[in-house]
């Protein structure tokens, strides 16, 4: 396989549908998408890693979203990690990329040397989807449990949706030969899809213990399930991260039995939405008071984004609901 034809799958989601089975599923890779994400803070490895998990979730699901609309991923604890939050933005149009941001806070001090997923403590993992405007948002919560982010999506997927997921994912430091270290991610996410998905329409919180995806399999389709992950718990994580077995190989491998289908790849890049004007908004609640309060002692207020790291300069006078409109007569 050339280098090119490895480069071409990377930052990419690949939808495929298993005939035999009635499952979907998807095969991310991320290359340059995490670089955009990681490179704007000095996150501690194992906050690096939660992120870059976060991430590849996010583009494994996002995937399904239709065009111009938003998913959301949030984590929130007591923990050192405080928060992790990602956003994935559906493309403008088709073929187009859609666009991938994330970041996280954390208390430096209380990091520690156990596992990533240790720097979570109590709290929740939340999915949610805007449709656009006129649009109510839709969100779910399931409690943060497992032990990993991955864990936690199942979970969300099989208590608040009904939906059985497995997912198989891998994250790491890449140190090919002649590349320059970098972070490379990659996994695969398999659903068992019903005639109604309430996932696509809305759907609703479960409530009482929390179910898993194996709770929700009977008969053939449960026979179908313990058959599909035992092909997954076959994978290799170098399998998963690439670049050097494309997806549809890795698709071949593990079900070519399944009458697997793949669709069209969708092309993933980092990106924000931040702006100026965005800014100017969001400090559009704000009297003269407090946008006094705000001026730094070089007669400015600025702003920074916390997902790219874009800089905001701006005259105190042209924010606020008070401000002076200077173009008035």
């Amino acid at each position: 396989m050339t280098l090119a034809s490895k480069i071409a799958w990377d930052d990419t989601v690949l939808p495929f549908q298993l005939d035999r089975s009635d499952m979907r599923g998807r095969v991310a890779r991320l290359d340059g998408v995490l670089d955009g994400i990681l490179k704007q803070h000095d996150y501690p490895a194992p906050v690096e890693a939660l992120v870059a998990e976060m991430a590849l979730l996010t583009a494994l699901i996002g995937q399904t979203v239709k065009l111009r609309w938003k998913l959301s991923l949030q984590v929130q604890t007591n923990g050192p990690v405080r928060m992790i939050a990602t956003d994935y933005f559906g493309p403008d149009e088709e073929g187009q990329p859609a666009r991938i941001r994330g970041y996280a806070s954390f208390d430096r001090d209380r990091i520690t040397d156990d596992a990533p997923f240790a720097q979570l403590g109590s709290g929740y993992f939340a999915i949610l989807i805007d449709q656009g405007k006129g649009m109510t948002p839709y969100q779910g919560i399931t409690p943060v449990a497992g032990s990993s982010l991955s864990d936690c999506a199942a979970a969300y997927f099989a208590q608040s949706e009904q939906l059985p997921t497995t997912f198989a994912l891998s994250y790491g430091r890449s140190s090919e030969p002649g590349v320059p270290e970098h972070w490379r991610a990659g996994g695969l996410m398999i659903q068992h899809m019903p005639k109604a998905s309430p996932f696509a329409t809305g759907g609703g919180s479960g409530e009482g213990g929390l179910l898993n995806a194996q709770d929700l399999m009977h008969g053939d389709n449960g026979e179908n399930w313990t058959r599909i992950n035992a092909h997954i718990g076959t994978l290799e994580e170098l399998e998963l991260i690439g670049p050097s077995v494309p997806p549809t190989d890795l698709l071949y491998r593990l079900f070519h039995e399944e009458g697997a289908r793949v669709f069209d790849a969708q092309p993933v890049r980092f990106g924000c939405t931040c702006s100026e004007e965005r800014v100017r908004k969001s400090l559009s609640i704000y009297s003269a008071k407090d946008i006094e309060k705000m001026t730094t002692d070089n007669g400015i207020v600025t702003a920074d984004c916390q997902f790219c790291g874009a800089h905001y300069e701006l005259d105190p006078a042209s924010v606020g609901f008070e401000a002076r409109d200077d173009d008035a007569g």
